[in-house]
């Protein structure tokens, strides 16, 4: 026998649970065909269960659970869905095909495969991005998307994380439906294609000489030695955080007193030339290493990825303001300029790729740029009243690195 009620938010919370591993239906007294089926466990999920023109058996068209879905939500639906079988079409078929469409999670696993991991060295970016905004969304299908969920989205980041962090999930978002639409999987405009980014401001800050000072004594007191020395290469190189980070054994010379790096983030290749200041770190940890990594981790990629715990304690100990890992680079080219450096020549030692100037820096012999990077960091250390080889502590590894016997 049917079991008929009135649903209302407080009948169907008082529903009592069937028996363990059976299910009970219940049917709405106002709607024709919506139902709810409760289990054992107590989840209690809408339908809608009508004969539809053409089908050999009644349909069952789940709506959602409740409560996630309200006695009027599931109400307002299930009218829909009678509306739609009332015109002779089956509504079951196109839920079909809707749950049978890629979801968002599938479109970020293709775009990180097929995509992301074979053209991008930052690959390991769009997936922290994702994880970190977008898992929530994962489970829906892509036609369930309109521009305004996007749009809400890019407002929501930037108001909690920043314009920075919304512009670049935006780029991530536009670049994976542009995937999606090369490969067959949206035939449909990027939905997100009219969001504007938020204007960003460009960054100026670097160390001041009244700062030096103060940072160099917190890299001093530090006492994890391989924080200390990330950044501390991190500056005297003005290298860019990724390729510090990724820093291989068999990039360095310690012969040429120089750094190959192979692939940069414009592309191309680039020699950093390493003053004795560098060299010296370098030399210290070549002593214990036992990984092809200058900086390991336990990670998938192999080498240290976060270094933001060990920057926030130099920082907040060091009682700077508004500084950023990325401000180190910044600080090696001004005060590159600050010591007389040239624009071409600051460009060739960070490894700056630009249309209107590249010609110029690949005429560039590698001796000026050395000139100008050891001018830079003695004028630094000076400042700091840093010794040019800074004594060092017992070295205390990353996560990852070991002393060997």
């Amino acid at each position: 026998m049917r079991k008929k009620i009135n649903f209302t938010k407080v009948s169907l919370t008082a529903l009592p649970l069937p028996p363990t591993g059976q299910r009970e239906t219940y049917h709405d007294l106002k709607t024709n065909g919506l139902q709810i089926r409760i289990t054992s466990s107590g989840v209690k999920t809408f339908s809608v269960f009508r004969w539809v023109k053409g089908s050999r058996k009644p349909e069952r068209m789940t709506l959602g659970r409740f409560p996630d879905i309200s006695v009027e939500q599931a109400r307002s639906m299930a009218t829909e869905v009678n509306a739609t079988i009332a015109k002779g079409d089956n509504p079951a078929e196109a839920m079909r095909k809707f749950r049978d469409e890629p979801t968002l999670g599938d479109l970020f696993l293709d775009y990180l495969e097929r995509h992301a991991k074979v053209h991008k060295k930052s690959w390991m970016e769009d997936q922290k991005q994702f994880n970190r905004y977008m898992t929530k969304f994962a489970s829906r299908t892509l036609s369930s998307f309109q521009p305004s969920d996007f749009q809400r989205l890019h407002h929501r980041v930037g108001e909690e994380h920043g314009v920075y962090a919304a512009n670049r999930l935006l780029s991530l978002l536009r670049a994976m439906f542009n995937r999606a639409k090369d490969w067959g999987l949206w035939n449909k405009d990027n939905p997100t294609q009219g969001i504007k980014k938020f204007k960003e401001k460009s960054r100026d800050r670097f160390l001041q000489s009244d700062e030096l000072p103060k940072f160099f004594q917190a890299l001093q007191n530090e006492n994890n030695e391989t924080m200390r020395d990330y950044f501390l290469i991190s500056l005297l190189t003005g290298a860019r955080r990724a390729n510090v980070l990724s820093m291989r054994w068999a990039e360095i010379s310690f012969e040429r007193s120089e750094w190959r790096i192979e692939e940069t983030k414009s592309g191309e290749p680039q020699t950093i030339p390493l003053t004795p200041e560098v060299i010296n770190v370098l030399q210290e940890r070549k002593k214990l290493a036992d990984s092809v990594f200058v900086f390991p981790g336990k990670g998938e990629s192999g080498h240290m990825v976060e270094p933001k715990s060990g920057w926030k304690r130099i920082i907040n100990r060091a009682g700077l303001k508004d500084v950023r890992i990325h401000d180190l680079r910044r600080t090696q080219g001004s005060w590159q300029a600050a010591t007389g450096s040239s624009l071409p020549i600051i460009g060739k030692a960070l490894g700056h790729k630009n249309a209107s100037t590249t010609s110029i820096y690949a005429r560039l012999d590698i001796d000026p740029v050395r000139k100008s990077v050891e001018t830079a960091n003695q004028a630094m250390l000076k400042n700091a009243n840093q010794p040019s080889t800074p004594p060092r502590k017992k070295i205390i590894p990353f996560v990852g690195t070991r002393k060997k016997k």
